[in-house]
Formats: C-alpha cells, sequence, structure tokens
C-alpha cells in the first residue's frame, strides 16, 4: 500500500494511561518516608520533574528543596499537612545526580537522588546572561519558540530548570487555578493556526484541551469569572486572524465573538508592510480593561492598537500613524502627538499590548519598515525595536510617549515580528526581543522563522529579554533561537495542586467544510507512491498530509452511505508574519489538512482526487 496509515492517541489518553500505571505501582507497595515511590517525567512530556509519593502515620507537612548547584538555587516548596503525601518535584537540572529532600514538620526527613537525561540539542543555552540572585530570588525565565527550541525556563544563573519536549505554540501565562495556558501542537491551519489550548499543571499534566472551530493563535486573557478570551478566525471566509471570542471556561463552547471586519476597514486601508487581503489586521494580543470595560487589540497589519467596547464591539480610540487612513476616522479615532515631539516615535507592527493601572498603554514596538509608505520604509540596518509606554487622554484625543526601552540599542534589538513587554510596577518592566535574526550576515528585515531546511545554516537567531527597574538594567538573557514571548513566573504556585484523573477535551473544531462541486475524474488506481500521503486518524480529527506540485487540484473524499469531499489547499499564500516557524516543512511541496470527525459517523473508504484522476488509497475509516 502506498499510503501510510496510523491511528493516532490523544495526549490526554496517553497521560491518563501512564498515570494509571504509575498509581497501579504506587499502589501495589508500602511506600514511606524513607522509601517513597519517585516518578520521574511522570507526564511524559516535562523531564525535569518528578512525582514523589509516601504515606505517615501520623498527619505532618512536607517541605521539598530540590539542591541547586549553587545554595541559592535551592528550590523549596511547603505541601500541606497531610498523611498520604503527594509530592511533584520542579526544578531539576539535566544530565544531573540531583539531591531532593523531604523534610517533614515533625522534624523527620530523606534525601533522595534523582538522575536526569541530558538535555536535548532544542534546549537552547544562554549566549549571555547577567543579574542577581538577590534580584531574581527563585523566579524563572519561561521562553516559548518560534524557531527550532524547545519551550523552557531558566533560573538566576541561566540554569535550565524546566522544559517541555512539546511542541507548544505562542504564549505560556498562568491563571487563577495555577495552572498554564499555552496553544496546543495540533497544526489546523497554516503556517500556526493549532486547535486550541491546553490547561496544563507545571508537571506537565494537561487537565483540558479548549478547541475551537477557527483554530487558536497569539494569544489568551483569563476573565475575572474564570471564562477565557481566545484569538481566533473564521477560516471559510478567506481572512484570518481578525475575531476575538469568549469562551465558557467549564465547558469550552463560545458564548461571545468580536468581529472585526465589523469594525474596522480592511485592506489596503492602514496597511502595514507586511498586510495582504488574507491577513488585513493580524490580531496578536488582547486585553480587557475593567475599568473602562473594553477590549484593547493589537493589529500588526495595520500598525495600530485599537479599543473597543466590550458590550458592543463599538470602536473607541486608535493609537498608530494616521497615514493611509480615511480621514473621517482620523478626525474622530487617532491621537494627537503632544509633549516632546523629539522623542516621540509611533510604533509599527507591535506586539503585546497591555493597559496599566493609570490607563497608559505598553506594547512591545517591532517598528518593521517604520513607515507606511514603502518609499520610506527603514531598512533593518538602520531601524529599532522597542519597548513603549504612551499616556493618553481620551478627552482632548492627545497622546504623550512616557517611557522607551530598546531604541538606543539600535538594529542589535531589532525583531521585525513576535516580542511582548511586562508590567511589574511602576519603573519596572520586562521588554523582551525575541526575534533578532542575521541571514549571511544581514540584519533581517523579513522574519527570520521563515527560513527552513538549508537556509537555516545560513541564519544566526537571537532572542534578547531584558528587565528594567528605575532604568536601570536587572536582568538580561541572550539565546541562540528566536523566541515569541518571554514571562517570568515561579514553577511553584500553592494554587496547582496535582488533581489524577483523565483530562477533558471540551469545545468543538466544527464542522469541516465541504467541497459540493466535483470535477470529472478517470480511475487512477493507487495514489503513486511519490506523493507520500499520509492518514492519520485522532480522537476528534483526520489528518492527510502529502508532497504536491503547487496548484495541482487536490480533493479528499470520504467515501460511505453518504460521500463527502474536501478541498486540499496546495498553493501555499507567501505568509508576511511568520510567528511561529516550528510547524513548517522544509519541503515547499508539503501539505498537511486536517478534517473535523464532527457530523461523521459510519466506515468511509478514502480516495484522492489529483486533477483529473481519483486514486485509491486502500485505507478504510471506522468513524
Amino acid at each position: 500500500m502506498s499510503v501510510k496509515y496510523k491511528e493516532f492517541e490523544h495526549i490526554l489518553t496517553t497521560q491518563h494511561r501512564a498515570e494509571q500505571e504509575f498509581l497501579a505501582e504506587y499502589k501495589a507497595g508500602s511506600y514511606s518516608l524513607q522509601k517513597p515511590y519517585v516518578k520521574l517525567n511522570p507526564y511524559l512530556i516535562a523531564p525535569l520533574t518528578a512525582l514523589v509519593m509516601f504515606k505517615t502515620e501520623q498527619p505532618t507537612t512536607v517541605t521539598v528543596a530540590v539542591q541547586g548547584k549553587e545554595e541559592a538555587e535551592t528550590i523549596r516548596f511547603e505541601f500541606p499537612e497531610a498523611k498520604e503525601h503527594i509530592i511533584p518535584v520542579y526544578g531539576l537540572y539535566g544530565d544531573y545526580e540531583n539531591i531532593v529532600e523531604l523534610i517533614l514538620s515533625n522534624g523527620g526527613g530523606n534525601t533522595l537522588k534523582i538522575k536526569t537525561d541530558a538535555l536535548p540539542d532544542k534546549v537552547k543555552q544562554p549566549t549571555l546572561f547577567s543579574t542577581t540572585q538577590e534580584y531574581f530570588q527563585s523566579n524563572m525565565m519561561f521562553v516559548s519558540p518560534t524557531t527550532p527550541a524547545m519551550t523552557a525556563a531558566y533560573d538566576y544563573r541561566g540554569e535550565v530548570r524546566w522544559y517541555s519536549t512539546t511542541n507548544f505554540a505562542f504564549d505560556l501565562k498562568r491563571v487563577k487555578n495555577g495552572r498554564l495556558l499555552i496553544g496546543t501542537d495540533r497544526l489546523m491551519l497554516p503556517p500556526y493556526h493549532t486547535s486550541g489550548l491546553y490547561e496544563m499543571g507545571m508537571i506537565g499534566k494537561i487537565y483540558k484541551e479548549y478547541r475551537l472551530p477557527g483554530g487558536y493563535h497569539h494569544d489568551q486573557f483569563e476573565m475575572e469569572d474564570g471564562n477565557l478570551l481566545v484569538l481566533t478566525q473564521d477560516p471559510p471566509r478567506g481572512t484570518v486572524e481578525d475575531m476575538c471570542v469568549l469562551i465558557d471556561r467549564t465547558t469550552g463552547q463560545i458564548i461571545k465573538r468580536w468581529d472585526y471586519q465589523q469594525i474596522l476597514p480592511q485592506f489596503p486601508v492602514g496597511g502595514s508592510g507586511s498586510q495582504d487581503k488574507h491577513d488585513w489586521f493580524h490580531n496578536n494580543a488582547v486585553w480587557y480593561d475593567k475599568k473602562t470595560n473594553s477590549l484593547t487589540l493589537s493589529g500588526r497589519h495595520q500598525d495600530a492598537v485599537i479599543n473597543i467596547d466590550y458590550e458592543t464591539s463599538k470602536l473607541n480610540w486608535i493609537i498608530g500613524d494616521p497615514e493611509g487612513w480615511p480621514q473621517d476616522m482620523v478626525d474622530k479615532y487617532f491621537f494627537k502627538p503632544v509633549g516632546d515631539l523629539s522623542k516621540f516615535d509611533w510604533q509599527y507592527e507591535q506586539h503585546a499590548c497591555v493597559v496599566l493601572p493609570d490607563g497608559d498603554i505598553m506594547c512591545f514596538d517591532n517598528g518593521h519598515w517604520r513607515a507606511k509608505t514603502k518609499e520610506k520604509y527603514v531598512p533593518a540596518k538602520d531601524n529599532f525595536s522597542r519597548g513603549v509606554r504612551y499616556r493618553i487622554d481620551t478627552e482632548k484625543m492627545e497622546i504623550e510617549q512616557v517611557w522607551q526601552f530598546g531604541k538606543e540599542r539600535g538594529e542589535d534589538f531589532f525583531s521585525t515580528y513576535i516580542c511582548n513587554v511586562e508590567y511589574y510596577g511602576e519603573g519596572h518592566y520586562l521588554v523582551h526581543s525575541g526575534g533578532i535574526g542575521k541571514f549571511k550576515g544581514e540584519t533581517c528585515d523579513t522574519p527570520p522563522s521563515r527560513y527552513v531546511g538549508d537556509d537555516i545554516q545560513y541564519c544566526e537567531l537571537n532572542s534578547v529579554t531584558v528587565e528594567i527597574k528605575d532604568d536601570v538594567i536587572m536582568f538580561e538573557m541572550q539565546l541562540p533561537a528566536n523566541y515569541y514571548r518571554a514571562e517570568k513566573l515561579q514553577l511553584y504556585c500553592p494554587e496547582d495542586t496535582l488533581t489524577f484523573g483523565k483530562g477533558q477535551l471540551l469545545g468543538t473544531l466544527g464542522v469541516t467544510e465541504k467541497f459540493l462541486t466535483l470535477p470529472p475524474t478517470e480511475a487512477g488506481g493507487l495514489i503513486p507512491a511519490e506523493n507520500g500521503a499520509k492518514i492519520g486518524l485522532e480522537a476528534d480529527r483526520i489528518i492527510f498530509k502529502a508532497r504536491f506540485e503547487k496548484g495541482q487540484m487536490v480533493l479528499f473524499q470520504l467515501e460511505g452511505k453518504e460521500t463527502y469531499s474536501y478541498f486540499v489547499p496546495t498553493t501555499k499564500r507567501p505568509f508576511l508574519a511568520m510567528c511561529v516557524g516550528t510547524f513548517l516543512e522544509s519541503d515547499d511541496r508539503a501539505v498537511e489538512f486536517p478534517i473535523s470527525r464532527e457530523g461523521l459517523t459510519g466506515d468511509f473508504k478514502v480516495s484522492i482526487i489529483i486533477d483529473e484522476k481519483k486514486y485509491e488509497t486502500g485505507v478504510t475509516l471506522q468513524l
């Protein structure tokens, strides 16, 4: 058979089976403080974590101390009083015999040795690292990659103390229950739109996957009631990254939508140097402000940070260069710069908008092209990126630049894409320039994440993460890869308690759009081996992978009591904003096409139409 077929377990199923196995081992033994049960990487995707379990005759608290290579690197956490002790261990070193102390409140204790494997090459080591233990303390700097690397966390010495082998997408954020929200590793729409969000404990256990019919990209925000704002799109209408939805935290169902096509004029209005009709807004951040009951959204491809009413979607204001916008919108929604104009710069192709407690707006100003028209474009070698803070007066419609960091570093801090800022308090900020790159020695004018295959050898990647307090650099880390965002977190969080049981698959992928007009075809036999066709069956979808020449007409068919046909795109768009390149294939003929199983039941024979011939695959799916 020329088609490879495989069934894939969902990570929730795989982890649940692993959990049942180690719990069975634990229950079959008699584990005490002096002889505890120890499981390294219990949930299979976080190799520098472990689980220690044992019982004591009397209730007692347990403090775990993961010994550092220096005393100040030791990580401690106290667990509540109990007789049965379930102790997640975080902060192990790679390729190291780790010393882990268990200290009981009644004075007892034990010392364990836990040996870990070497770190993979994709866990990058800092090329520059500067901070102090007094400043950084037991925090970790987490970074999530956009080029071949792994999501990892670094302590105050630049030592890796956590990483995941899973190809997570976009930002990693801790939510109120102590767990982490991050994009799934399940590609739904090229080049990087995934099925939704994982809610995961630091130990690597995934408790929930929130799926969306339009997929997930870039950012999410936890509301006060726990519901989630998630960035998405409606792919059948031919545009991307121009919608936000509110999803129910319990069910994953969509309960509210904001459609930017109903709010803003589209291509070519306000276009940045990366705008096209398909990706006219490119929403890369969302922030809810309770004081004004509004959403603030970053639109990279209109060089615009916009603010809309949460209830009505009414446009309130726009921060950005007004060139290229209709005059009536400029008069009504744009701000006039005031203050020291010699220090004022508009932001271009920005990321990570943040509303501060006093109403100021921060963002990462990538500065890509730093103009609205090609005649004024600034090349990368003469350009800069920065974190910037603007003060806005919505009554007078005036804007003042009150702080920035990065302009003074010029091209060495220049990122055409990705990046973020964080506000820790007045005068205390993080600025993460994660998309720096040089190609054949020249600073990149386009996202370095697009370089794959043989080209990657000519690309020099860098990511610079800086924390500034009262205009003094307190932390700086440079890594030889590109990272979407950086987030400072503690490994241990009291709310992040380990709960046993299978995780939940929530929300829906929706129904994949069917192709209704079929061409006349002739029998072609088995699909040719050179197409390299692969069919995968997951819990909620079918995955078709193959190689086709650009522009070939391809249909994927399911033939049963009814026949369903799906159009498989083979003409790839020239993505001008390759925010995550970790899903890219080095072969530009490679196609990956998912089909939701929603609404499909029965036995289906799979066939493929390529141009005017219909090919058999030899695969029958039982759905």
